[in-house]
C-alpha cells in the first residue's frame, strides 16, 4: 500500500512539473552546445566556450560572447572549451555552462526558480563509465529535475529521421568538433560502432601544423578554421579556391600574409581524413552481411559540421562502393534527434544508454 501510494505521488509531481517545465534536449558538444525545448524546436546554438577570470575566479562570458575571446585575452582571462573529445574535461566549468543554458531556456517558464525540467544530454558512443558520471552529475547540479543520456549515433540517426526502430540497417557517420561517430543501428540499437578523437578539431591541427610546415607561418585557430570552411575539401574538385591569411612569420618574428589554396588544405586533412575512412571500412567489415544489404540499399548518412566538407561523400563512396549522402540541416541532427525522443518518450525511451550504475538520476 505504501509502495502505491508512493507511485501514485510520485506520477502526481511528474504531471505537476511537466506543467510548468519543459523538456530539454542537449548536443553537449566539443565546439558548439545546441539546446532543444519541446514543442518549441532548436532555440539555442552557442559555442562550448568558458571565460573565467583567474585572478577572481569567476566567469566572463559564456558562448557566443566567449568565443570572441579566444587568442585575444590577457594573461588572467582564459576562453577555454570545458569538453575535450566530446567528454567532460573540466567538470566546474562544465556543470556552470549547462546551467547558464538551462536557466537561459527556462527562465520564462512561470514558477521556473521551483521547477526544474527533464534533460536528455548526447554523448559520444565511446566514452567511459566515469565520463558518463562525469556529465550526468553535470547535468544534475546543474538544474536537471531528471537526466538522461543518449548515443551521439543514436541521437543523429532519430534526427535525420531514419527509421531506427525497424529491422534494417541504418549507417550514419557523425563528424563533430571533439570526436567522429560511425555506427550501423538496427532494432532501436547500436550493432556496431567507433567513437574516433579525429574530427574538426584535428582538422583544424592539422592545418595549423601544415601552414607552420610549409609556409613558416603560425596562425591560431579561428584561422584554421576559417580556412577549413571557406576552402577546405576531402576530394578533388573542378573549381580552384584560395584565401589570403595573416599570422606571425616563424623566421622574423613579423606579421606575414600568404595566399592558401584548396589544394593544400586538402593535403593538411588527408592523414585525418584518411583515418575517418579506414574507420568507415573497418565497420562495414564487422557488419553482419543482412544488414549490409540495407545499408547499400539507404546509403551512409553523413552528419554533423564535419559531414559538410565539400567532396567527403564522394571520396566515401569512392572508397566503400556505396551510395553516400548528407542529411538536411546535419549540423543539429543531434540536438534534434534528443528533442524527438522527449516529444515521444514513452515510445522510444529504449534508445537511452542503460546502466545499472547509473540509471536516470533525479534532483
Amino acid at each position: 500500500m505504501k509502495k502505491l501510494f508512493s507511485q501514485v505521488k510520485k506520477n502526481i509531481e511528474n504531471k505537476l512539473f511537466k506543467s510548468f517545465s519543459k523538456d530539454i534536449g542537449i548536443d553537449l558538444g566539443t565546439a558548439n552546445t545546441l539546446v532543444y525545448v519541446a514543442g518549441e524546436g532548436i532555440v539555442m546554438n552557442e559555442p562550448s566556450v568558458v571565460a573565467i577570470n583567474e585572478k577572481t575566479g569567476q566567469i566572463v562570458a559564456i558562448g557566443k560572447d566567449a568565443k570572441k575571446m579566444v587568442g585575444k585575452t590577457p594573461s588572467h582571462i582564459k576562453a577555454i572549451r570545458p569538453l575535450v573529445d566530446g567528454v567532460v574535461s573540466d567538470f566546474e566549468i562544465t556543470e556552470k555552462m549547462l546551467r547558464y543554458f538551462i536557466e537561459k531556456v527556462h527562465k520564462k517558464k512561470f514558477f521556473s526558480s521551483f521547477v526544474h525540467p527533464r534533460v536528455l544530454i548526447g554523448i559520444p558512443s565511446g566514452v567511459t563509465e566515469v565520463e558518463k558520471r562525469a556529465v550526468i552529475d553535470a547535468a544534475k547540479n546543474a538544474g536537471a529535475r531528471e537526466a538522461y543520456l543518449i548515443d551521439e549515433p543514436m541521437a543523429a540517426s532519430i534526427g535525420s529521421r531514419l527509421p531506427v526502430m525497424e529491422a534494417g540497417g541504418n549507417m550514419i557517420v557523425d563528424i563533430g568538433g571533439g570526436t567522429s561517430e560511425i555506427a550501423v543501428i538496427s532494432l532501436g540499437g547500436v550493432v556496431v560502432s567507433r567513437s574516433l578523437r579525429v574530427a574538426g578539431d584535428e582538422l583544424n591541427e592539422d592545418i595549423i601544423r601544415y601552414c607552420r610546415s610549409n609556409y613558416n607561418i603560425l596562425i591560431g585557430e579561428r584561422t584554421a578554421e576559417r580556412l577549413k570552411i571557406s576552402i577546405g575539401s576531402a576530394y578533388p574538385d573542378k573549381a580552384s579556391r584560395s584565401m589570403k591569411i595573416r599570422g606571425r612569420d616563424l623566421i622574423t618574428g613579423l606579421p606575414k600574409e600568404v595566399n592558401v589554396g584548396d589544394e593544400d588544405i586538402r593535403d593538411a586533412m588527408e592523414r585525418s581524413m584518411r583515418i575517418i575512412v579506414n574507420t568507415i571500412k573497418t565497420i562495414i567489415e564487422e557488419t553482419p552481411p543482412e544488414l549490409i544489404s540495407d545499408v547499400m540499399e539507404q546509403g551512409i548518412i553523413l552528419a554533423g559540421g564535419g559531414g559538410l566538407t565539400r567532396g567527403l561523400d564522394k571520396l566515401i563512396a569512392n572508397e566503400t562502393g556505396m551510395p553516400v549522402r548528407r542529411m538536411e540541416d546535419s549540423l543539429t541532427a543531434v540536438a534534434r534527434g534528443a528533442g524527438i525522443v522527449l516529444e515521444d518518450f514513452d515510445n522510444l525511451q529504449e534508445v537511452l544508454i542503460e546502466s545499472e550504475s547509473l540509471g536516470p538520476i533525479k534532483v
